[in-house]
């Protein structure tokens, strides 16, 4: 027997409490499926907001979510039953019979609340082995490389030589680090697969956690911030690109222009417009202050995974799964076609494997590529050619950054382990683990 049948059958005939229908069971998904999309803080039509259980009680507009045991009388059954129009959800295919039961059921059931509590662990993280880096970022002063760990951000002294912070959130992923031009916030996304995604806006130098939100069911990727400091950017499983105020952490809005997984966005040199990147194979350019879309800055080739700025002007390198590193202008001249190529400065070198980082060196002179490959290729940004091959990874690299003053390059990825290189030519000057194993490696022990 189905089990929403049971859910009208318990109530005439008896049964156990295992029948009674759940909101985090059968009530959350529906509405992050079929309603959360326009019913969220960013965007709450009708100033309604489903994505937690309070919000939806609370209701909107027109008033409360629902009314604990009276179906019939809740706003939600009657909009998502056509009783009111428009028919909810709007411009979607009406809900399931089944789906709109299951909603009838909770709500006279008595629209019990039984999301889990929530216990921050605040125990330190145990390290039994060097952990997958994804992210890696130096600070503006170049003193310090903040990298991605297991639930928090290990920050180092740029020499491997001390742990200097532990900056624990609650995403069990970090996947995108980067600092403000001043160096006095930290910005980190990332999630736990399958449940949430995370921003975490943090106090740099104290080491304190300003802002934190959730976002969606699933991680997020390619977080950024706006040179001026004043928002920050990041992609989502969902199509979705989310901007943030940093100073407050409110959401300003958020955008769907894309058509599959944004996996990374970089602000502009005046913080007016962002370019994001997706698996849709578009790089697209967006208004930072309304989140309008102004046009794609490529042709559509392959699914794209990351991008990199040039450091004074709005050209953009982008990279992704055809191998290949490509150069562009963001602008393009007003009688050009959107969408071809005339915007193309360059195409590097095909990789050895998909890219997974970029990084355009602050002094303009180098672009670093990474991917799939146990190797960072570094090429000169004005001519394109190869000038280094920075090697020694057992596996994938995920991360890889420029210090500020471009004369290093960090990197890290499958094998746990940060690797310091003489940007030049490729000379291993350092390298160190960066979390704190258990089994007795110190975690700044530089090897």
């Amino acid at each position: 027997m189905k089990r929403h049948l049971l859910w009208i059958l318990v109530p005439l005939f008896g049964g156990s409490a295992w029948a009674q229908p759940s909101f985090t069971a059968d009530i959350k998904p529906l509405l992050q499926k079929q309603c959360q999309g326009c019913h969220n803080p960013a965007g709450a039509s009708s100033g309604l907001d489903v994505t937690t259980y309070t919000a939806f009680a609370k209701g909107g507009k027109r008033g409360p979510g629902f009314v604990a045991g009276k179906a019939s009388e809740s706003l939600t059954i009657r909009y998502i039953a056509g009783a009111m129009k428009p028919r909810m959800p709007l411009g979607q295919p009406e809900m399931a019979a089944a789906d709109v039961d299951r909603f009838r059921a909770w709500i006279d059931a008595g629209a019990k609340d039984d999301s889990p509590v929530e216990v921050l662990d605040n125990s330190p993280t145990v390290y039994l082995q060097p952990p997958v880096i994804t992210a890696l970022r130096w600070s503006p002063d170049g003193q310090r490389i903040a990298v991605s760990g297991n639930r928090e951000v290990l920050v180092h002294m740029a020499d491997g030589s001390k742990l200097v912070q532990r900056l624990a959130g609650k995403a069990e992923r970090i996947l995108s680090i980067a600092y403000s031009a001043d160096g006095k916030t930290l910005i980190a996304g990332g999630g736990t697969p399958a449940q949430f995604g995370e921003v975490q806006i943090w106090d740099a130098g104290a080491g304190k956690l300003q802002h934190t939100a959730r976002l969606t069911n699933d991680t997020l990727f390619g977080a950024s911030i706006a040179p001026d400091g004043s928002r920050v950017a990041v992609g989502a499983t969902d199509n979705t690109v989310h901007v943030f105020e940093t100073a407050s952490g409110k959401e300003l809005y958020k955008i769907g222009n894309h058509e599959n997984w944004v996996l990374g966005s970089v602000f502009a040199v005046d913080s007016k417009r962002f370019v994001s990147v997706s698996k849709d194979r578009a790089a697209k350019v967006i208004d930072a202050a309304s989140g309008a879309f102004l046009e794609n800055v490529n042709v559509l080739r392959t699914e794209l995974t990351s991008i990199a700025r040039h450091p004074k002007k709005d050209v953009v390198v982008i990279g992704g799964e055809d191998r290949y590193p490509y150069v562009y202008n963001m602008d393009r001249p007003k009688n050009m076609k959107i969408a071809d190529d005339t915007t193309l400065i360059r195409k590097l070198d095909r990789q050895d494997g998909p890219i997974f980082s970029l990084d355009w060196s602050s002094d303009a002179t180098r672009i670093a590529v990474a991917g799939i490959a146990p190797s960072v290729n570094i090429y000169d940004a004005e001519t394109g050619k190869l000038s280094a091959q920075c090697k020694g990874h057992s596996a994938g690299i995920y991360a890889a950054a420029f210090s500020p003053d471009g004369k290093k390059l960090a990197t890290g990825g499958f094998d746990g382990k940060i690797r310091i290189y003489d940007a030049a030519n490729c000379t291993l000057l350092t390298s160190f683990i960066p979390a704190p194993l258990s089994a007795g490696t110190p975690a700044g022990g530089a090897k």
